[in-house]
């Protein structure tokens, strides 16, 4: 052992026995590391280098000066060579500094290699693995490098912050002063003025279950089974999200209930032909003529969005909760519909068995699967591929789940990405 780890251990045993205790169990990381020299010098580990190789003080004071002064408590996710913890010591006045490990084997490996006694020994300190707390904290910082190199213990704090770091990003789209979000507000309002309120059917099925159906492709194992449970006298009531529709349909499925949100669907993905028996739940930001041609009856719905917040003051109609996709609405009314019991199809948060969507081409609905970058863990264990934006909707919809614990959830597959909250139904999965 190194003089450095032998002084970062007795640190460690004196102030947090369980983590040094779990760092030592944690995979030997040394292959996977190289020295990287510049003006000063760093570790690269997969490809990915740690902090900056010339002046690892000034990009650590760069990412303090992005917190806010005088808050009692600091968060930072990651170690990395321990010096954004020094600065914010030295220069911030942070009364405590709570340091969250986003990956064990690379906190091992630096204690082995480099000196952190120093700030490990400062009483403000508190140490613990990011994954020993099921949210994030505030205010953050999250370490770059770290955010990618984050092991799979602590993938989903990972994703959650992914998720907050890109929140201003992902909502540009969204801007209530956009001009094409204004005029299609316009064009829907006297649509939404006398279609009737969503909140009529809140409480309308109360104790039933229900399936909600999104477009993952593990919904292609169970198009047999739906279509049997379809056809029993009493079964669960089917809502399925608008882009599920055509598959299903396609099979035979026909559901109870679709939900649509997004400006982008067209009669492409909710063809109006024989819909008279189906109702239809929309936001307003949906297309007039798709909406005016559905067939059956149709119900408005808003959101928190700040997109509607000129519109909630005009009308008054019920609220469905938003968190990306429209599975989350879709979920929201199954609640708020009454159900005790959810099922989950095709709410896979990724890629499993290499394709996007069932019932649908590669590209037809959005990213491909050779476009996926990250990863999420699926029913087994194993890392399976995904995209930024699935895993914040994923990240959402656990959210969701925590806080209706009056309601079970259950998956009907372990091929797509592991829901915290939720456990499987044995019927399906396979």
């Amino acid at each position: 052992m190194t003089d450095s780890f032998e002084r970062n251990a007795a640190v460690l045993k004196s102030r947090w026995p369980d983590v040094f205790a779990r760092l030592q169990t944690e995979d030997d990381a040394s292959s996977q590391a190289e020295l990287v020299e510049g003006l000063q010098s760093t570790l690269r580990i997969n490809g990915i280098q740690l902090t900056s190789r010339h002046d690892r003080l000034a990009e650590a004071r760069l990412q303090a000066a992005s917190l806010p002064p005088g808050s009692e408590v600091l968060h930072i996710y990651g170690t990395g060579l321990g010096d954004l913890p020094r600065v914010l010591l030295e220069d911030h006045g942070a009364a405590r500094l709570r340091v969250h490990i986003l990956n064990g084997a690379l906190f091992a490996l630096v204690l082995t290699l480099t000196d952190q006694d120093d700030w490990l020994s400062d009483p403000r300190i508190e140490l613990a693995y990011a994954a020993d707390h099921a949210e994030i904290r505030f205010p953050f910082f999250a370490l770059p490098a770290e955010l990618e190199l984050a092991d799979e213990n602590n993938a989903r704090i990972r994703d959650r912050l992914v998720s907050e770091v890109h929140i201003h990003f992902n909502n540009r789209e969204f801007d209530p002063q956009s001009p094409e979000i204004v005029q299609r507000l316009e064009e829907s309002f006297s649509l939404v003025s006398r279609d009737p309120d969503v909140a009529q059917l809140f409480g309308s099925q109360a104790g039933r279950e229900i399936y909600v159906i999104g477009t993952g492709p593990s919904l292609e194992q169970h198009f047999k089974k739906l279509l049997a449970v379809r056809g029993q006298v009493q079964r669960p009531l089917f809502i399925c999200v608008d882009t599920a529709y055509r598959p299903l349909i396609a099979q035979g499925i026909v559901p109870d209930l679709v939900v649509t949100i997004d400006q982008r669907i067209s009669e492409r993905h909710l063809p109006a032909a024989d819909s008279e028996n189906i109702r239809l739940v929309y936001l307003p930001l949906g297309d007039p003529q798709v909406l005016s041609a559905w067939q059956g009856e149709r119900y408005v719905a808003f959101s928190p969005s700040p997109v509607y917040a000129q519109l909630r003051q005009r009308i008054q109609r019920g609220m469905l909760a938003a968190g990306g996709s429209v599975i989350h609405p879709a979920v929201d009314l199954a609640v708020k519909m009454g159900a005790t019991q959810i099922t989950l199809f095709g709410v896979d948060f990724a890629y499993p068995m290499n394709k996007s969507h069932a019932g649908w081409h590669a590209g037809e609905l959005g990213g491909t699967v050779d476009q996926a970058r990250q990863w999420v863990l699926d029913g087994h264990g194993q890392r399976v591929r995904t995209q930024l934006n699935f895993r914040r909707y994923l990240g959402e919809l656990e959210r969701y789940i925590q806080a209706h614990p009056q309601v079970r959830f259950l998956n009907s597959s372990r091929a797509g990405a592991m829901i915290a909250g939720a456990t499987f139904n044995e019927a399906f999965v396979q």
